[in-house]
């Protein structure tokens, strides 16, 4: 519904914006601008879906492979002993752990829309242990903040989105993304466990906790002793030794177990490519709601005023141009994504702006979707205060982007 009133929102206010500037401005080209925009919104809208069609595929494919070499049910075990102390309700072995872990994987992998049916799954397992149907449950809150926080280690959608718009270094963000999203993670479980009464103070979740600790400042390290340019080329190498790293992993785990990649690979890519096709739509419908709001000049005053407030307090007015990006996030997933493809279109994919923008994007999570559709589906109407939790790793994170961004790129 939010996705609805902002789409309608766009419209009318780009309408009323119109009409003020032809009429006290005499600015006659404004409507034929705002009409030029819708088609040429919709075919970028396509052309990115169609072209992002081979990446969604491909992971989903190397995915599937992963899940029938016993790589994920691996992963579930190594990962048991964390998850076991941050959802000390769910009985040990239940196999609700696995689709958690599954759903969480898909999120780490920045497969978007891929997540959903795991998260769904997840919620009807933790729903078969409520006690209380209609009352959200302390390990669907937890849940649901890991997921609004948004941990990604590989953001394969942006990376994809980055090189479709011709960035000179697509991966250049991936560290960026990595430092932001951490921090989010790490600041909406430990909201929420003090909430809950969980202790942290245990092996696994401190070993956890040190890692990620050390990830974060070995990144800062690298940030403060390297050149931008070198910093560059550490973040594009380290995400290109990842990515293939998991490939090669995945591929060896089937072998070793005697399945036929071939086939479990064309079975997952299978599912790429209808994902793929399903955000057509969506994505053409948010572009031409964003083509014509900026089209009218409503961007520009709203970026203007907002601006003039991040000036008036002392800060950068840099960061306005991605701010769109970071307000429609926790709201929608493909109003975030069309922001910040219009962000990229606007400004280029290798500004300040483009990539504090795929930062934004790719560091936290749509809060309110997930809150409306997980519980919607269980149908859970106290949902308690998992909404606070999530916002409060929404703000961690926005806040995270910023300072990374200026970091790396500022």
């Amino acid at each position: 519904m939010a996705l609805n009133y902002i789409w309608i929102a766009f419209f009318v206010i780009a309408a009323a914006v119109a009409v003020v500037k032809l009429v006290f401005f005499g600015d006659v080209e404004v409507f034929p601008a705002i009409m030029n925009s819708t088609m040429e919104s919709a075919k970028t809208g396509f052309e990115i879906s169609l072209g992002l069609t081979a990446v969604l595929s491909l992971w989903m494919g190397i995915m599937k492979i992963g899940e029938q070499g016993g790589m994920v049910e691996r992963l579930a075990k190594w990962l048991s002993p964390l998850f076991r102390r941050l959802f000390p309700e769910i009985p040990e072995g239940h196999p609700v752990m696995g689709n958690i872990f599954m759903n969480l994987s898909a999120n780490m992998l920045g497969l978007d829309n891929a997540a959903t049916p795991m998260g769904l799954k997840a919620m009807e397992g933790l729903q078969e242990l409520n006690t209380q149907k209609d009352t959200a449950s302390n390990s669907m809150i937890m849940f649901l903040v890991m997921n609004t926080a948004g941990l990604t280690i590989v953001p394969v959608s942006i990376l994809a989105y980055r090189a479709q718009l011709g960035a000179a270094a697509p991966t250049d963000v991936f560290v960026p993304i990595l430092l932001a999203t951490l921090i989010s993670m790490v600041v909406g479980v430990a909201v929420t466990g003090a909430i809950q009464r969980i202790s942290l103070w245990n092996r696994p979740v401190l070993i956890t906790l040190a890692l990620f600790s050390l990830i974060v400042a070995g990144m800062a390290w690298a940030a403060q002793v390297l050149s931008r340019e070198a910093m560059g080329v550490f973040s594009d190498n380290i995400a290109n030794v990842i990515l293939l790293g998991i490939i090669i992993t995945f591929i060896f785990a089937g072998i070793r177990k005697r399945i036929n990649v071939y086939d479990a690979f064309i079975e997952g890519a299978k599912g790429g490519f209808s994902t793929a096709v399903s955000i057509i739509p969506y994505l053409i419908a948010i572009l031409v709601g964003i083509g014509v709001f900026r089209a009218s000049g409503a961007m520009d005053w709203l970026l203007s005023g907002i601006g003039w407030v991040v000036e008036a307090c002392g800060g950068n007015a840099d960061i306005t141009q991605a701010l769109p990006t970071a307000l429609m996030k926790p709201l929608s997933g493909s109003g975030a994504r069309g922001m910040m493809l219009e962000c990229m279109q606007t400004y280029g994919a290798d500004s300040f702006a483009g990539r504090l923008s795929c930062i934004f994007q790719g560091s936290t999570d749509t809060t309110f979707y997930i809150l409306a559709v997980y519980f919607g589906s269980v149908g859970i109407r106290n949902t308690r205060y998992a909404l606070p939790c999530g916002l409060i790793a929404d703000l961690a994170s926005i806040v995270a982007a910023i300072a990374v961004a200026f970091m790396f790129f500022g």
